[in-house]
């Protein structure tokens, strides 16, 4: 099982709401995200100027880095979900988590003295009935959860109605690969490769 999101970027119009449903959801304070959503552009020069809006979350990799650095296990994949999360009770706040995560998307709860990151709101999704707040709240219908290893789920479907140069990842520095898949249709905008 591979359950992750889907984040069709010819549709999705920076509104924001995926990171205002993901703070409520998940109770976080002023200046703490698990959902960022970045302006990738202008570029180009008038009249060819395009631009597009890059949704930015735990990218529930593969092969997670975060996982492999952990000294205590308190970051971990979770055998009933697939999902990457972190058990707070053992993390120690060394922060090693988000110096390897190449993505830059683990907070530090200065309070609990712990890490934290998108969970795919486990709490809604774990027994297989719901979608994370930030899929249910698209206004765009931008967003999918589904499990990539089954045709017949939600990523999948919005998939396969895309061309394989429509699909997309965030740039894989080492070996994470990142389960995450950004749909960006050539006629729409470039995808611009992230340093």
């Amino acid at each position: 099982m591979a359950k992750g999101l889907l984040i069709n970027l010819d549709r999705c119009s920076g509104c924001d709401s995926c990171i205002v449903a993901c703070k409520l959801e998940n109770e976080l304070p002023l200046g703490r995200f698990y959902n960022k959503v970045l302006s990738i552009g202008p570029t180009g020069t008038f009249p060819n100027v395009e631009k597009y809006w890059l949704p930015s979350q735990c990218q529930q990799c593969r092969n997670p880095q975060c996982v492999s650095v952990c000294p205590t296990g308190a970051s971990y994949r979770d055998e009933k979900t697939g999902f990457v999360l972190i058990d707070k009770e053992k993390c120690i706040g060394c922060r090693y988590c988000m110096y390897a995560c190449p993505y830059g998307v683990r907070e530090f709860d200065e309070e609990q003295g712990c890490v934290e990151k998108c969970t795919l709101c486990s709490q809604i999704t774990a027994n297989g009935d719901g979608v994370p707040a930030c899929v249910h709240n698209c206004n765009c219908g931008a967003r999918f959860f589904g499990d990539y290893d089954d045709p017949e789920s939600d990523v999948c479907k919005e998939m396969a109605k895309y061309p394989p140069e429509a699909i997309h990842t965030l740039p894989d520095p080492g070996n994470s690969q990142p389960l995450t898949r950004y749909i960006l249709s050539p006629n729409v905008a470039s995808w611009k490769e992230l340093v």
